[in-house]
């Protein structure tokens, strides 16, 4: 388990109205001290003038990102000393994760898996704490189809968010695992949401791998079914062999450790909101989230509650990094093809800030 401080889907299919303003890594106030340390210290933050964050996230209305939207509508980031500018990355811009490693944003809502592909190519990008534990995915199939695994993609095409996203990545390691090679099969970007719909009724890909609430509405509507199951930590276990770290806050190191106060104000901010979703109902949730991301021209409110409940279980009640997920991660890169240099997983990740907010919010660890 790492303990040093070293360390994109596209956009769903809702237009979302937040703050697009994009402050420089520099306006977040500079902390010093340990992570607990700085812990101590945020209990007490609430009465000082709150700092200025900026954070991207991939697709701020899919379930599967919802706490970083949920946080705000708790009021948790104002509790803890934090003015929170959230953004949602766009189709056809730049990336959640593109925009912290580039200094556009100070943080990323954006899958764990990038800080290895950053590592790669010579970017500290770290994991301050982690929300999921399994991609919160299914690959949906046309209905009327008989597709059970990847090993029946043989001749098809298959849809992904876009080729080198989270989703392109964990299609090439299912199918790897098959034993069927890129040349057999075709994958096609088709984004998220309506795009995603369409695809799959107009005979454009035979599978798609999508997110809830798209999976709800594609199941109500009868255009497609569940064949693979990754929403969940048992269809982790099944498919990627264990717990898949997904959905984290991701950001560059150098600022983590120049800013490592105001990192833990966000730290205790998120895991209140971990323990709040592990602790309250898909219905109370939704309540404390944006109308437009749970009632719209695909789902209705009682979809929405429905899917969530259903799928609430990748989140983590903690923040902490799963057991062995940073292996389980490497190793579908590697056979997905992705894995080019060595990888030092205890510089993608640390476990500090998140051990020191629950210790303030009084949860055992």
């Amino acid at each position: 388990m790492a303990t040093r401080v070293h360390a994109r889907t596209m956009t769903g299919f809702v237009a979302v109205a937040t703050t697009m303003t994009l402050a420089a890594c520099g306006g977040a106030a500079s902390g010093s001290g340990s992570a607990s340390s700085a812990a101590a210290g945020s209990a007490s933050s609430a009465s000082a003038a709150p700092v200025t964050v900026t954070m991207m996230v991939g697709g701020i209305d899919k379930q599967i990102y919802l706490p970083y939207q949920l946080a705000e509508g708790l009021g948790y980031y104002k509790k803890y000393g934090i003015d929170m500018k959230l953004s949602t990355e766009v189709s056809g811009g730049v990336g959640a994760e593109d925009a912290v490693a580039s200094g556009q944003v100070n943080l990323a809502g954006a899958w764990y898996v990038h800080t290895i592909d950053f590592q790669q190519k010579g970017k500290d990008v770290i994991s301050v704490a982690q929300l999921s534990g399994a991609p919160g995915e299914r690959e949906m199939c046309a209905t009327g189809t008989t597709i059970s695994s990847p090993a029946d993609w043989s001749g098809k095409t298959v849809g992904v968010t876009d080729l080198g996203s989270g989703t392109d990545d964990l299609t090439l390691y299912l199918a790897a695992k098959s034993s069927l090679t890129q040349a057999q099969f075709h994958r096609q970007g088709v984004g998220a949401g309506s795009t995603l719909v369409a695809a799959l009724q107009h005979g454009t890909v035979v599978c798609g791998m999508t997110t809830q609430p798209t999976v709800s509405a594609l199941e109500t509507q009868k255009i497609a079914y569940s064949a693979i199951d990754l929403a969940t930590t048992d269809g982790a276990d099944k498919w990627l062999g264990g717990a898949f770290p997904s959905a984290a806050v991701l950001a560059n190191a150098d600022w983590v450790n120049a800013n490592k106060d105001t990192v833990q104000k966000v730290v205790d901010a998120l895991v209140a909101t971990m323990h709040y979703i592990a602790t309250h109902s898909a219905a109370d949730i939704a309540d404390h989230l944006p109308p437009n991301f749970v009632s719209n021209g695909l789902v209705t409110k009682d979809l929405y509650v429905k899917a969530l409940d259903q799928d609430k279980g990748q989140f983590l009640p903690d923040g902490m990094m799963p057991a062995n997920g940073p292996d389980t991660v490497l190793a579908v890169e590697k056979l997905a093809g992705k894995v080019t240099a060595p990888v030092d997983l205890t510089k993608t990740y640390t476990n500090d800030f998140v051990v020191a907010a629950n210790k303030l919010e009084g949860f055992a660890q």
